[in-house]
């Protein structure tokens, strides 16, 4: 019987460590700029906010303005544009990439997932997948990989 209650209250703390752990992330704030005519930026910002931010999506006719403002070249270049924490981030970069550009905070201007690859996070199409490149770019066009995923088809 000692056994059952000790596994019992080990059960318990286990999942009150959990819940706390969960409720311990602090949300992160994005703000979001997309097209009106895109389904797939609205996917995307739905992939944010399953894992812990909180978006300001601001739905814009001119969001090339916002790209040229920050540098986004063609070669970078997808189809919505967001901000955070100083950080700019272009195209289907998974949530994840995000999180490991705040936590390691290099000297970038930010992040890129170029044009728009099958299976990034908001351009799902079953079980396809194009391998990409999320890649970090500075303020004098230099890129480098940040991640590198492979494709599945």
């Amino acid at each position: 019987m000692k056994i059952i209650k000790l596994l019992v209250a080990v059960s318990l703390l286990a999942v009150n460590v959990q819940i706390s752990a969960k409720a311990a992330a602090k949300p992160t704030d994005i703000v979001v700029y997309r097209s009106p005519s895109c389904t797939c930026c609205g996917k995307w910002v739905e992939h944010l906010k399953q894992n812990n931010f909180v978006v300001q999506d601001n739905v814009t006719d001119d969001v090339q303005t916002l790209k040229n403002k920050h540098g986004i070249t063609p070669e970078l270049a997808s189809c919505h544009t967001a901000i955070v924490d100083g950080y700019v981030i272009e195209g289907h970069v998974p949530a994840e990439d995000i999180v490991a550009l705040l936590k390691t905070k290099p000297h970038v201007v930010g992040l890129s997932a170029p044009g728009m690859p099958v299976g990034t996070p908001g351009m799902e199409m079953g079980g396809k997948k194009d391998a990409y490149d999320v890649v970090s770019f500075d303020n004098k066009q230099h890129t480098e990989v940040f991640t590198h995923y492979k494709g599945e088809q």
